[in-house]
């Protein structure tokens, strides 16, 4: 039981809670348990082959290296979570859907001309005494002559124009909280999406990290005020489709 009386937020649970409210209260307030999500399990094994890659010396990042990773790492990922031997169907099927993905990776990156200087960096930061915010960053590479970059891997595909800034946010989080640690604005953001194998980049200024420290008060604010009149109002949309909740959730259950 977490006996921490601050609110803790991550850039995931202030995304549920501008969704839905009640996704939110689910999720972080009842903490029901959910079942595995094959495209989350997928995104799971992508992200350990992509971060076990830089194990290799750097003339050994190549696709062949990363692909004769994925039986074995897959095998990991289902002794730690068994069900997931019955949810795959088809081992073939789901590790090739897997191997394009990681293929994908080396059209937009080439792992060999350089280090990643932090994999799975965990960013934290007290914001006020009822507020604490943290993260987990997929990269964050450092120059040599001390630029940063932020970097998180995207299984699925990018967004449609115009909803990249939205995309964008929890990257300038992980870069505010970067800011707040370090003292360094990062020069370049980057979502690196192996669905389409795009990318989406940015390089933020101190207002857009003002701009996001502003939003996250204002969702840490709101959320202090949910608890205090426990009031998790349901908010409908499309999402409601992809939602585990849906079947318990007022919104369609009235």
């Amino acid at each position: 039981m977490n006996s921490d009386p601050r609110l803790r937020l991550s850039p995931s649970s202030v995304n549920d809670f501008n969704n839905c409210p009640q996704l939110y209260k689910y999720r972080s307030i009842d903490r029901l348990p959910q079942p595995p999500s094959l495209d989350a399990e997928r995104g799971t094994l992508v992200h350990t082959i992509l971060h076990d890659l830089f194990e290799s010396p750097a003339g050994l990042r190549t696709p062949a290296t990363a692909i004769e990773l994925l039986p074995s790492r897959w095998r990991e990922q289902v002794e730690a979570k068994p069900e997931l031997a019955a949810m795959v169907t088809n081992e073939k099927e789901w590790l090739d859907r897997a191997s394009a993905l990681v293929t994908t990776y080396f059209t937009l990156e080439q792992p060999s001309t350089f280090e990643a200087t932090h994999r799975e960096l965990h960013l934290e930061d007290d914001f006020r005494d009822d507020l604490y915010l943290h993260g987990y960053v997929d990269r964050l590479d450092v120059a040599p002559t001390g630029e940063v970059r932020i970097i998180d891997y995207k299984t699925g595909k990018s967004p449609k124009p115009g909803w990249e800034e939205k995309a964008l946010f929890q990257l300038r989080v992980y870069a505010l909280l970067y800011w707040k640690n370090n003292g360094v604005l990062p020069r370049l953001l980057q979502l690196i999406y192996l669905g389409d194998g795009k990318l989406v980049k940015s390089n933020p200024t101190m207002a857009d990290l003002e701009s996001a420290q502003k939003s996250l008060l204002r969702t840490a604010d709101d959320i202090l005020a949910s608890l205090d009149k426990d009031y998790w109002p349901p908010k409908p949309s499309r999402l409601c489709d992809w939602c585990f909740f849906k079947t318990i959730c007022p919104a369609h259950n009235s």
